[in-house]
């Protein structure tokens, strides 16, 4: 506090500190870092933006926020829809699909996470957008899989958006974050305030380490897409060619999942094209047998067996091991800063490793 008596003014007669001060008096309010962090993030997110503790810790306010009576929501990140399920306890709010938004009403919510966990396939933010508009919905995209630059959910009609910042805001496996942005001014001020009563805030550390990443995020996440892309091309590739000795690929993999392969990529003016500047760092792929898709993380070098995703570094899990509902045949992959050929090199000789294994 200040050290002029006059100067001080009693918590009853006062505004709120995120609103009204510069100073730093209670840190479940606000804390040097975390405002720098919040200041830059707002720049890049087009939005005042405020910061939690994780990604479920930004949901769960959006939630403790809005108090729906529905949400429509399909798939997705196993996590939200744990959260979810603690609202479904305490609230008893009603959770529909995706498909049913025309149901919603007035102050119920349409949760739409694109590119989709763990597919890495894109949903139309515009085309959800609109049917908020017609129904009273609020719009809240999880955009945790495409960061800047490569979509912009509140210029498509979202109205929060949020990211877990672990992921490709943090960018190098380091700290654990999360991130509302809104336009809605009374919102934001609510969200706040909600944030320091029930203290969600992340830690100095954590704040300083995503100011810090945010440098070259740019930079990081259009190399990750564009090697993803081209990754996904080439395995989508010798997935499609006839089966022969030497094409491992056909023989072992199902199928490739990724926005690049959606059919609406293919429309140079259409929704996908508008909406994402990039296709996105993350994909997935079936194998044809169980026992491969558990296998073929241990043959391989450059990819780590891990759940997490975002780095610096590539990661491929065997998707069974974190997410129960996961198709036991479907791994998922998180493109790192690695040269794409040294990628596909090291897949080759998973799938090379798996087939003298097999006698194939």
């Amino acid at each position: 506090y200040s050290k002029n008596p006059s100067e001080l003014i009693p918590a009853r007669h006062a505004p709120s500190t995120f609103e009204s001060s510069t100073d730093h008096i209670y840190s479940r309010e606000t804390a040097p870092n975390g405002t720098r962090l919040e200041a830059l993030l707002t720049s890049l997110l087009g939005a005042p933006s405020l910061v939690y503790g994780s990604g479920l810790a930004a949901i769960f306010a959006v939630y403790t926020l809005l108090n729906p009576r529905k949400v429509a929501i399909t798939d997705g990140y196993h996590g939200s829809h744990g959260i979810l399920e603690i609202f479904k306890r305490l609230t008893k709010v009603e959770l529909i699909a995706l498909s049913r938004v025309d149901e919603l009403g007035p102050g119920d919510v349409i949760h739409l996470e694109t590119p989709l966990n763990p597919y890495g396939e894109a949903r139309n933010i515009a085309a959800y957008a609109s049917s908020a508009v017609k129904t009273g919905a609020v719009l809240v995209v999880d955009s945790t899989l495409a960061p800047p630059p490569l979509q912009d959910p509140l210029e498509l009609g979202a109205h929060i958006v949020m990211h877990s910042a672990t992921k490709y805001i943090g960018g190098h496996s380091d700290l654990l974050l999360g991130v509302l942005a809104t336009r809605n001014k009374d919102w934001f001020k609510q969200l706040a305030m909600d944030r320091m009563c029930t203290g969600s805030v992340p830690g100095s550390m954590e704040c300083w380490l995503a100011a810090r990443s945010l440098r070259t995020m740019e930079v990081r996440v259009a190399k990750q897409s564009e090697s993803a892309t081209a990754l996904v091309a080439w395995l989508d590739r010798e997935r499609s060619r006839e089966e022969s000795g030497d094409n491992n690929v056909s023989k072992m993999v199902g199928k490739v999942r990724h926005a690049s392969l959606q059919e609406e990529a293919k429309d140079s003016d259409g929704w996908l094209k508008h909406q994402m500047k990039g296709w996105g760092p993350l994909f997935a792929f079936t194998m044809k047998k169980e026992e491969w898709a558990k296998r073929l993380p241990s043959k391989l070098d450059l990819f780590m067996h891990a759940t997490s995703l975002g780095g610096v570094e590539s990661l491929i899990e065997w998707r069974a091991m974190s997410d129960e509902k996961a198709d036991p045949m479907m791994l998922r992959v998180s493109v790192g800063l690695e040269r794409w050929e040294d990628l596909r090199d090291d897949l080759v000789k998973g799938f090379e490793a798996l087939a003298a294994e097999d006698g194939l």
